[in-house]
C-alpha cells in the first residue's frame, strides 16, 4: 500500500505567507524557534503534536483544517531559472565548471551538477560526510576518477562510475578534448 505523506510544511508556509507573517514573527507568537519552523516548512522535520498545536494556534487555524489543505491538489507550476540564476562554481585550476541543477532546498540528501571539463582539467574534492556516494555519468569525452591517490578508473561517453566520496577524490580529464558529465552526490542520512 502506497501512502502519501501530506505536505504539512508547505501548508504551514502557505498560511503564514497568506497572513503576511515572516518566520521571526511566527516564531515569536508560537514559541517555536525560527530554525525549527524553517525546517518544518521545507519538509526536513516532522513536528511533534505540541509543536504543531502551538504553530496552528498562533496562525488561528485548526490542525484538521491544515491537514485538509494538504489533501487538496497542489497548484500546478513551472519554475524557470535563467542562466544567471543557476549557481556556477569553477575548479581551482579554472578548467572545470560546475552548474548546480538541484533546488537548494533539496541539497540535504541529493545534489546534482552538470560538469564541463577543459582539456587536462581537474576537480579535487575533500572527503564528504561518511557514507556519501557520487554517481558520475559522462555525456561527452573521457573522465577519470581517483580515490585517495591510490585507486583510479576511467569512464567514457554514455557510461557511469559510482564511488565513495567520503575519501579524498579527484575527477579529471586526461585528454585534449573537452568532456561533459552529470554528477549526482548522494548523502546517506
Amino acid at each position: 500500500m502506497n501512502r502519501i505523506t501530506p505536505n504539512l510544511g508547505g501548508a504551514l508556509k502557505q498560511e503564514r505567507k497568506r497572513q503576511g507573517l515572516n518566520l521571526a514573527q511566527l516564531a515569536e507568537s508560537s514559541g517555536v524557534s525560527r530554525s525549527m519552523l524553517s525546517e518544518i516548512e521545507r519538509g526536513n522535520a516532522n513536528p511533534t503534536f505540541t509543536t504543531l498545536w502551538n504553530v496552528t494556534q498562533a496562525l488561528g487555524v485548526s490542525i484538521d483544517e491544515l491537514a485538509a489543505r494538504c489533501q487538496e491538489s497542489p497548484a500546478d507550476f513551472i519554475e524557470a531559472l535563467s542562466a544567471q540564476q543557476t549557481p556556477r562554481m569553477v575548479s581551482d585550476d579554472g578548467g572545470c565548471e560546475l552548474r548546480a541543477l538541484n533546488p537548494l532546498s533539496s541539497a540535504t540528501e541529493f545534489e546534482w551538477y552538470e560538469l564541463r571539463f577543459g582539456p587536462e582539467a581537474r576537480l579535487d574534492s575533500e572527503p564528504h560526510a561518511l557514507g556519501t556516494v557520487e554517481h558520475l555519468s559522462v555525456i561527452e569525452g573521457i573522465l577519470c576518477v581517483r580515490l585517495d591517490n591510490r585507486l583510479e578508473r576511467s569512464v567514457e561517453t554514455d557510461a557511469t562510475l559510482r564511488y565513495p566520496a567520503d575519501v579524498h577524490h579527484c575527477i579529471f580529464n586526461p585528454g585534449q578534448a573537452p568532456a561533459r558529465a552529470f554528477l549526482v552526490l548522494q548523502r546517506h542520512l
